[in-house]
C-alpha cells in the first residue's frame, strides 16, 4: 500500500481546510508572524501541561471517533488525561518483531521514505533538501554516513507513538538538539527547514548486524516531550526505546554504506513521491549480503 502526503492511511483525502490553514501560516507574511509565538518551546510545554490535566480527558472520545482508533489493539484502562490516552500501550503481540536476527525492523508505526546519502550528504524530505551534517550539527559524525542511507518515518496523530530499538547492541549517550517546534505535515517543508528547526534527540546504536546506526527522534508542534527511557546501556532488538507525547512526530535512521539491503519497494515509492505505511517491528531490509526473506510490508 502506498500513500502520498495529501491522503491519509485509509485512502481518504486530508482535510483541505487544514491544509489551507497551514498554507496561510507557513506561506504568508502575516501567517508567519502569527506562527512565531506558536512554535516557541514554552508554548509547546504549556500545551503539554494542559494535555496532562484531568480536564483533557474530555477530548479523548472525540479524537477516537475522528481518527478511527481501534482500542481493541490496546491495553484496557481508564485514561487519566489526553496524554495518558495518547501514549497508550499496545496489547502484547500486536507489534511482533518480524523476520530473523539479521533483518532490520521499523522502530515505529508511520509512513516511511528512504533516501541514499550521496557524496554531498544531502537528501530530500518533502520538497526540502537537508544535509546529514546540519541534521546532526556534527560534521565529523555525519561524514561516517556518506554513501549510506537515511530512513525517515513520519508518524501521524492516530499512530502508535512508542518506538523501539531496530537491533540488539550497545546504546550510546542521548544527544539533545534544541529547536523550535514546527509541524511535520508535508506542507510545512515547502517554507521552513523542518528537521533543522525542530527539537530532536539522537543516539548511536552499536548494533550486532548493521554496525553504528543513528536513531533520531524529532519533535513537532505540541510535542514538547520526547521520552527516551535509557542512557548508555546494552539493548535488545524490539525493546521499547521511548515515546512521543501529543502531536505528529518523526523517527530517522542513518545507516552506513554497505550495511543494509532495503526492500526495493521503499525506494521506488519514495522516488515516485509516495510514502509506504509500516508498523513497528515490520521488516524493512536485511544486513548486506544476506539473502532477502519474504517481505511483510
Amino acid at each position: 500500500m502506498r500513500t502520498s502526503g495529501d491522503w491519509d492511511k485509509n485512502g481518504n483525502r486530508r482535510n483541505p481546510h487544514e491544509n489551507e490553514i497551514l498554507e496561510f501560516l507557513y506561506g504568508s507574511h502575516w501567517g508567519r508572524i502569527l506562527l512565531r509565538p506558536l512554535i516557541s518551546p514554552w508554548v509547546s510545554k504549556a500545551g503539554g501541561r494542559q494535555l496532562d490535566s484531568s480536564l483533557s480527558r474530555a477530548a479523548v472520545a472525540p479524537f477516537i471517533r475522528r481518527h478511527g482508533v481501534d482500542l481493541r489493539d490496546y491495553e484496557k484502562k481508564v485514561y487519566r488525561s489526553f496524554n495518558d490516552f495518547f501514549t497508550r500501550q499496545i496489547r502484547h503481540g500486536k507489534r511482533p518483531v518480524c523476520g530473523g536476527p539479521r533483518d532490520l525492523i521499523s522502530p515505529c508505526d508511520g509512513k516511511i521514505s528512504v533516501y541514499p546519502i550521496g557524496k554531498r550528504m544531502h537528501f530530500k524530505v518533502k520538497h526540502t533538501w537537508y544535509s546529514v551534517g546540519t541534521l546532526l550539527r556534527n560534521p565529523r559524525l555525519a561524514a561516517r554516513y556518506a554513501d549510506g542511507v537515511c530512513v525517515v518515518i513520519r508518524l501521524s496523530v492516530e499512530d502508535y507513538h512508542r518506538y523501539c530499538y531496530v537491533d540488539s547492541g550497545h546504546k550510546g549517550k542521548n544527544h539533545v538538539i534544541p529547536g523550535k517546534f514546527h509541524t511535520v505535515r508535508p506542507i510545512s517543508g515547502d517554507y521552513v527547514p523542518v528537521y533543522k528547526e525542530n527539537t530532536r534527540v539522537y543516539t548511536t546504536l552499536y548494533t550486532e548486524h548493521f554496525g553504528p546506526v543513528i536513531q533520531m527522534e524529532v519533535g513537532a508542534l505540541l510535542v514538547g516531550r520526547i521520552r527516551n527511557y535509557h542512557g548508555e546501556c546494552d539493548v535488545k532488538k524490539g525493546q521499547e526505546k521511548g515515546r512521543f507525547e501529543f502531536g505528529g512526530s518523526t523517527v530517522i535512521l542513518l545507516l552506513q554504506k554497505d550495511r543494509v539491503c532495503l526492500n526495493p519497494i521503499l525506494l521506488e515509492n519514495t522516488l515516485d513521491g509516495l510514502e509506504t505505511p509500516v508498523k513497528m517491528g515490520q521488516v524493512l531490509g536485511s544486513a548486506k549480503f544476506h539473502l532477502y526473506k519474504k517481505w511483510d510490508l
